[in-house]
């Protein structure tokens, strides 16, 4: 119900192939806990009884969702729908763990006084994160230089509150195939472009982990065999040629930023716009891999480096087209304005799919 929004009894029992009784059992418990709410009557066929509609209460539980950056925490509430209620963000006092749990607790002591029914804390976080009997463990962390922490037990020890923790990338496609873009569909993913390369799959309804919690690291896949070097040595890599640091590089002009190189795109520069179309191509190219893989019917584009699919969009087209193979079904490619509360929301939204798991 979450997913699909407000439905009958009937239509649950038979999406779920359930009795009417094992159904009528459930759902008076979670009416009961506040999860669900005995909406109106309504006439769902020309004959037959009048349907009662049952529709989730999204303000019965409220959650805190923290992105972190190598420099920057984002908070976010957001109720059990995943809408956002209330959001701050912070510069990170230091990037020891002791001292950044200490302030997602000051944090979530705040929000708490505003939100007394907060529940759950979810955490997304750049990095390589196991789900471990003692709580989450952020395996490897670049941006923070984090190694081993138990960042979930931590928290949950500070806070008092259950935590998720989940790699930001992971995190956003779960979310968003439960509240967003890819709500009711069951093959999507989900491709991230700015400071790093990021993909998300959903396969068959699930979002998919590999053996290793390692799926989706196509940072270093080859875009390209004559394009640059990337800082471990690989040619032509999608790190090397589609990330915002590999267009500042390729624009090759002194203390300019990836926004002014942006800025100089729109503005006809042509350097800069040999740059987007270098990154076009390799976004193209990242796109027409993941379509012959798994079938998508959709993948959402994202992030704070979302300008190349603007000022690189026909160099991209061309890759596509010349990449994907004859026989893949045409894919819709879901193009997302970015702000980073949508990382904090994505902490949220893991935390609430670990409440109801």
């Amino acid at each position: 119900m979450l997913i699909h929004g407000e439905l009958p009894r009937a239509e649950i029992a038979r999406r779920l192939h359930l009795s009417r009784a094992s159904l009528t059992r459930i759902t008076r418990q979670l009416v009961d806990d506040g999860f669900l709410i005995e909406g109106e009557t309504r006439l769902m066929a020309q004959t037959g009884r009048p349907s009662e509609m049952l529709r989730v209460n999204a303000g019965a539980r409220h959650f805190l969702g923290i992105k972190l950056t190598g420099d920057h925490l984002y908070a976010a509430v957001t109720d059990l729908s995943a809408a956002i209620l209330d959001s701050h963000d912070q510069p990170l006092a230091s990037a020891d763990p002791v001292e950044v749990v200490a302030q997602i607790a000051e944090i979530a002591r705040g929000m708490r006084a505003r939100q007394p029914d907060l529940v759950a804390i979810g955490v997304a976080i750049a990095g390589r994160v196991s789900q471990q009997d003692g709580g989450a463990v952020v395996e490897d962390s670049r941006f923070l230089g984090w190694e081993d922490v138990p960042l979930g037990s931590m928290l949950t020890e500070a806070t008092g509150l259950p935590c998720a923790v989940e790699n930001d990338v992971q995190a956003l496609t779960a979310t968003e195939h439960w509240f967003g873009a890819g709500a009711g569909i069951d093959d999507m993913a989900l491709i991230t472009v700015g400071a790093g390369i990021g993909c998300g799959l959903v396969v068959g309804g699930t979002v998919v982990e590999g053996a290793h919690s390692r799926s989706g690291l196509v940072s270093h896949m080859i875009v390209d065999e004559a394009g640059p070097y990337c800082e471990l040595g690989h040619r032509g890599c999608a790190s090397s040629m589609l990330v915002n640091s590999s267009l500042v590089a390729a624009y090759r002009r002194a203390d300019v930023t990836y926004e002014g190189v942006v800025e100089a795109a729109r503005e006809g520069d042509p350097i800069a716009l040999a740059a987007f179309a270098d990154a076009g191509r390799a976004l193209g190219t990242l796109i027409a891999a993941v379509v012959n893989l798994i079938d998508p019917e959709k993948i959402v584009l994202t992030g704070d480096g979302i300008a190349v699919h603007e000022l690189g969009a026909a160099a991209l087209r061309e890759a596509l087209a010349q990449r994907v193979d004859r026989d893949a079904a045409e894919v819709d490619v879901d193009v997302r304005l970015w702000d980073f509360s949508k990382w904090a929301r994505a902490g949220a939204g893991i935390a609430i799919r670990a409440m109801l798991a």
